[in-house]
């Protein structure tokens, strides 16, 4: 058996878990270095990119959403039973793609760098985010999310499926290709003065 035969053959590792969204979304991110330039989230309505992360968008505005990662060493088919479909490519510096929230750790599920460090393609799977848009509170985990990815080369964002209502308002937004454009980020809003605080904490800016 050839090498890249054997790597083909490997057991995917893969999980489940919770992950805690905030201001709509929780990340994909690599703890070393950015993997994505700022795309805006009109683009798909599902998946974007701002300040080196990946962020998946959530209808609910605070709360858990279960994530299922399914790393893969070739392109897989698209899961069926889901509302909304998007990719996106990003690069792995340290060959740690990891789901996180976005001000906690990493969520106990395996990289998404299936063969280290490179570039990857990742395809976003969402179920549920009409049934509690814009809430802080739920009292059960409402939306679900699929997460596969694979090794791959850069390509532009692309959505391969747009069911559910809350796609149809962020794709409504004004898109730009560099500047993230988003209403929870306007520093008129409250959410958005709250925003920018925690990235500037992370950032050290305050210290």
């Amino acid at each position: 058996m050839r090498s890249d035969e054997a790597i083909v053959n490997q057991p995917v590792p893969t999980g489940v878990a919770l992950v805690h969204a905030e201001y709509h979304n929780f990340q994909i991110a690599d703890p070393q270095g950015p993997v994505a330039d700022d795309l805006d989230a009109s683009r798909t309505g599902l998946v974007s990119a701002d300040g080196g992360a990946i962020e998946v968008t959530t209808g609910i505005h605070t709360g858990d959403v279960q994530v299922r990662v399914e790393p893969h060493y070739q392109r897989p088919d698209p899961a069926e039973g889901w509302e909304e479909i998007a990719e996106i490519s990003c690069h792995s510096p340290s060959g740690e793609l990891l789901v996180t929230s976005f001000m906690d750790d990493p969520a106990d599920l395996p990289s998404l760098a299936s063969q280290g460090p490179g570039s990857y393609r990742l395809r976003i799977h969402a179920r549920g985010r009409d049934r509690a848009i814009d809430q802080t509170t739920v009292d059960e985990v409402v939306e679900s999310y699929l997460v596969q990815s694979w090794p791959a080369s850069h390509e532009g964002a692309l959505l391969v499926k747009a069911t559910d209502t809350y796609g149809v308002q962020v794709r409504a937004r004004q898109a730009d290709h560099t500047i993230v454009i988003d209403h929870e980020d306007s520093l008129d809003t409250q959410t958005g003065r709250e925003r920018d605080i925690l990235r500037r904490a992370e950032r050290g800016e305050y210290s």
